[in-house]
């Protein structure tokens, strides 16, 4: 039993369980009864994404700086107690449950899947 973090839109690993879309907006150009067959995700969890301010903070970081500026910001955010409590939950169900998060982005590290793998490691989550 574990949580992957993973890349949405991509294949399944095998055992992967229900995958959670941490995103602010669905994919585009994909109508809703094909998110979960084209790998997308079994479940709409915008809760644990960024605001859309903090969002575009992070997606426009060019520098180091600016990507632990974004960081900050997503952390606080995070650690508002409705997130908060999401995170523990998650966390403890990684200990009886196969299911994944993930976001669209193609590099983890420039993307807040990689705070959240984190934030989830630190709440004692077993991450594949």
């Amino acid at each position: 039993m574990a949580v992957r973090i993973v890349r949405l839109g991509t294949p399944r690993a095998k055992d992967e369980g229900l995958r959670i879309g941490t995103v602010r907006r669905p994919p585009r150009g994909v109508p809703k009864s094909a998110f979960a067959s084209q790998d997308w995700y079994d479940v709409w969890f915008p809760n644990l994404s960024p605001s859309p301010e903090t969002m575009a903070a992070g997606q426009s970081a060019k520098t180091g700086r600016e990507w632990a500026a974004f960081t900050r910001k997503f952390r606080a955010e995070m650690n508002e107690p409705a997130a908060s409590r999401d995170l523990d939950l998650l966390a403890a169900l990684s200990h009886h449950a196969n299911f994944s998060v993930g976001c669209y982005c193609e590099d983890e590290s420039r993307c807040h899947r990689s705070v959240l793998r984190a934030l989830l490691a630190g709440r004692g989550a077993k991450i594949a």
